[in-house]
């Protein structure tokens, strides 16, 4: 279970047994009754991110595009990938920024796809995994600003936290569930 090096045994030990049982799909679902967010077209995707954008980082740059990708493998690779790709065209430097989405977040409930979101719209400001970074995250999970440190998440900086620690063990979860041999789908 190598998502969960970082967890308490405890917790790693549940989590066996809930996949020995093949009750963490169950579970899943029990925590999250509600099941698949709305947003669910590149369209959609786009104007989630946006609205997202101008609410928490009114002064960013524009995206030129926001989507959901079939080809990023969650698994292996990346949950989401921001890029900024600049073109001269004259005598002018054009900036381009994109944010790639897995496919597999059309099917999660709304607080993960909000993490995914969030944690790339915080690379257009801060490329490395810092403590400024992570403070933007903070603000844009809708959890209160830096210098008031919630239960929920403290030294998210120092964590890798981009959302209330529910949230990202869940998705954790989540992907271990759907990595498993047997496991075919999502929750």
């Amino acid at each position: 279970m190598k998502y969960l090096s970082a967890y308490p045994t405890t917790l790693q030990a549940q989590v066996r047994r809930l996949l020995d049982e093949e009750r963490l799909g169950t579970w899943l679902r029990e925590r999250y009754p509600e099941g698949a967010h709305a947003v669910q077209t590149d369209q959609a995707l786009y104007l989630y991110t946006t609205g997202l954008k101008n609410e928490f980082m009114r002064k960013a740059g524009p995206l030129s595009k926001v989507v959901f990708d079939s080809k990023l493998h969650v698994i292996r690779h990346a949950l989401g990938t921001h890029t900024t790709v600049s073109r001269v065209q004259g005598s002018k430097l054009k900036t381009k920024q994109e944010i790639r989405v897995a496919n597999l977040f059309k099917a999660v409930p709304a607080p993960w796809l909000r993490m995914i979101v969030v944690h790339e719209l915080a690379h257009m400001k801060e490329r490395d995994h810092d403590k400024a970074f992570y403070a933007l995250c903070t603000h844009g999970a809708g959890l209160p600003p830096a210098g008031v440190r919630p239960a929920a998440v403290p030294d998210a900086h120092r964590r890798g936290r981009c959302a209330p620690v529910g949230n990202r063990r869940d998705l954790t979860l989540s992907l271990i569930h759907i990595s498993e041999p047997t496991r075919l789908g999502m929750i």
